[in-house]
């Protein structure tokens, strides 16, 4: 707890001789004064750091640099750093050190987990004509021999020698489309493209229908020489500890449990790349690409062409390393405002995530300036730098499992940035009751690209205007804070998608010449990111709106409706998103009234304390202690992935997957399980309203 100023009216005397029960007196007055100037600040100091806030947001703003940015981006991008090996551990030292030469409390969590490596690979074509022909399986030179080899991590060992078969994004209505052609891919080595599928999956479709191992290549404009690393991991977390930390003298799971067997594929895969995919594919026969695929001209095998496929991989159990750096609340020391970043990389990582680490970097040196200039934010902020994200959010995710019991009564929001800037375009996802707080963020904050406009309103003059995804999807640390923990949460980053994604050519020299040659879009993420913390550390009243949040669940009420055109009763949805829309209308109009009285009255303090409470923990109540079925790690009812990633729904997960797991009940069995998930997000969405009331029933 941080010092604050106090001074104490009128004066002691002491006489000569003061008795024991005087001076014990003495003393004790003074230790409970002491103990009210640490933890009951004066009421002007707390009147002072109020009023001095828009001063000390635009001083953020305005000492933002290119130079920066640049500088902290080449030096994590020096040298490879997968998560677990010797650079990486560098890079962890780095940060470290970063947050310390601050005069940041710094500290560190470490956790064991199981991780996994490429051995050896290989893989050859064997052509009608009688002809061989080794296929790469590198994407790099001699100059960058220390990447690692192109590889799945997860996958298990395994070779193979059998036809090739393209099948297109790997998806359910791309097998129904060979299927039609009279195509079987069993007994195959399937070749996909990458798409919306998770790997994960696109191989357990695979593994489904017969084929016995699986090439994946994406289409990356002008670097088609590139091997897209990844996991196939279903999942996240480490595998050994599901649902605990993984630390050591704890409970690890044995390799060969069938709760850690579940979790990995059973057949082979590797990447490929696009160079080699187009040869593969060249040299097919068979029927024609359906028409549906618009991929151009093509046959889809299988064969004749024969491929030679031989993958060696191992799991090591290593350490990995989380950092913090903690900025202590002077008012509410015990709310959390939460900015992270994962730092491991397939490979040079300077999109991926280390765009996302340099603004991290960033906003600490800028904050460290505002503590030197007299700020200290009203709630505690913790800067988080990431361990083994690319492997399954293991290090986000064993800290929530460490800390789940904290998160809950303490946590305000988690703000997320994975690659910060992947090109053009800004894009954000986050849970609705933050919408209004973005948009009078990116109105504050000067547009990369634009001279004189706003990053509000470049992005209102988008094709799309003003869009807000929702965080269903499980692709970066917000996942473990929103969908296991509640906790409010945002995702932001320039660029939707950028050709070098995981391999050896996402390096600072590209970054450099196409995703920001001049670290203006570094700038733009870092001040929203910064700004959108200080709002939420620094506002007496938390800026969440949950009218948002009602009107974005009455939206998705809307679209249940046509799809299940009254075979189902959504009443219960109908009366819950009522009761959150009254409930957000009364805390709306309590925090106008509160925001009105700027006293510093101990009544008023500790009304605006209660609504806070109110505000923060209504997002709790989405989550549902049994989780969604089959998954049960996952407990929050609104956003979630289904189980089926080819849903057209990307809210009420449990709904989802009662609707896509249909064809497997007869007609009563399937309206009572889409009836029970709508029952139950119904009662969620409740508990949230009740929770905003903050009131018994």
């Amino acid at each position: 707890m941080a010092e604050a100023a106090f001074s104490m009216p009128g004066t002691f005397f002491f006489t000569p001789k003061p008795s024991p029960l005087s001076t014990f007196l003495l003393v004790l007055i003074l230790c409970i004064l002491g103990f009210y100037t640490l933890h009951y600040p004066h009421p002007t100091l707390l009147q002072s750091n109020s009023q001095n806030a828009p001063r000390f947001r635009q001083i953020f703003l305005s000492s933002a640099t290119n130079y920066t940015f640049a500088s902290y981006l080449r030096a994590l991008t020096q040298h490879p750093h997968l998560a677990g090996t010797k650079p990486s551990l560098d890079t962890t030292h780095y940060v470290l050190s970063h947050f310390k030469d601050l005069g940041l409390e710094t500290r560190t969590a470490q956790y064991r987990a199981l991780l996994s490596y490429p051995v050896h690979s290989s893989l050859s074509a064997h052509f009608s004509d009688g002809t061989v022909l080794d296929l790469p399986l590198t994407d790099f030179t001699q100059a960058t021999r220390d990447v690692v080899l192109p590889y799945h991590a997860y996958s298990p060992s395994g070779s193979a020698y059998a036809k090739a078969v393209f099948v297109n994004y790997g998806t359910d209505d791309d097998y129904r489309a060979l299927g039609l052609l009279g195509v079987n891919v069993s007994g195959c080595v399937v070749i996909a493209r990458k798409g919306d599928l998770p790997r994960g999956v696109v191989v357990q479709k695979a593994d489904a229908h017969g084929a016995v191992a699986v090439l994946l290549y994406a289409e990356g404009d002008g670097f088609r020489k590139g091997f897209e690393r990844g996991t196939v991991m279903k999942g996240v977390g480490d595998p050994l500890s599901p649902g605990w930390a993984g630390v050591d003298g704890g409970e690890s799971l044995d390799l060969e449990d069938t709760e850690v067997l579940k979790r990995f594929p059973k057949i082979p895969s590797m990447p490929l790349s696009a160079e080699a995919a187009e040869v593969i594919l060249g040299s097919l026969g068979g029927a024609p690409f359906p028409s549906e695929w618009r991929i151009g001209i093509g046959h889809v095998g299988p064969g004749p062409t024969m491929l030679n496929f031989t993958y060696q991989g191992e799991k090591r159990v290593v350490t990995i390393h989380n950092v913090f750096a903690v900025i202590r609340g002077l008012e509410e020391p015990d709310r959390h405002v939460l900015l992270g970043n994962h730092r491991d990389a397939w490979t040079y990582g300077a999109v991926d995530p280390n765009s996302g680490t340099a603004a991290l970097l960033d906003i600490a040196r800028r904050y460290a300036l505002l503590m030197r200039l007299g700020w200290q934010p009203r709630r505690t902020i913790i800067l988080c730098s990431w361990d083994a994200e690319e492997f399954g959010m293991i290090g986000s995710t064993e800290w929530v499992e460490q800390n789940l019991m904290s998160l809950g009564p303490k946590a305000v929001v988690y703000l997320n940035v994975d690659c910060a800037v992947q090109g053009p375009g800004f894009f954000v996802g986050a849970t609705p009751q933050l919408d209004n707080l973005l948009h009078e963020v990116t109105k504050k904050v000067k547009d990369p690209d634009s001279e004189g406009a706003t990053v509000y309103e470049r992005w209102a003059a988008t094709n799309i205007g003003i869009h807000i995804q929702r965080l269903s999807r499980v692709d970066s640390d917000f996942a473990p804070f929103l969908q296991h923990a509640g906790v409010p949460s945002v995702d932001l980053y320039y660029g939707r998608d950028f050709p070098v994604y995981h391999t050896a050519f996402d390096s600072y020299n590209w970054m450099t010449n196409y995703g920001d040659p001049l670290f203006q879009r570094h700038v733009a993420v870092a001040g929203i990111w910064g700004i959108l913390a200080l709002h939420l550390a620094d506002d007496s009243i938390l800026p969440f709106n949950y009218l948002s949040y009602a009107d974005q669940l009455q939206g998705y009420k809307n679209i249940l409706s046509n799809i299940l055109n009254g075979s189902v009763s959504l009443h219960p949805l109908t009366t819950s998103i009522q009761e959150l829309a009254s409930a957000a209308k009364e805390a709306e109009n309590e925090a106008k009234i509160l925001q009105k009285q700027e006293t510093t009255d101990d009544s008023v303090v500790l009304k605006k304390r209660a609504l806070n409470d109110r505000l923060m923990l209504a997002e709790r109540g989405f989550l549902d202690a049994d989780g969604l079925q089959g998954r049960q790690w996952f407990k929050h009812l609104i956003y979630g992935p289904p189980s089926d990633y080819e849903s057209k729904l990307v809210f009420f997960p449990g709904v989802a997957d009662a609707m896509s797991g249909s064809a497997r009940m007869s007609r009563k069995e399937r309206k009572a399980a889409i009836q029970h998930e709508i029952w139950r997000a119904a009662r969620a969405i409740q508990r949230a309203a009740r929770a905003l009331r903050g009131e018994f029933t």
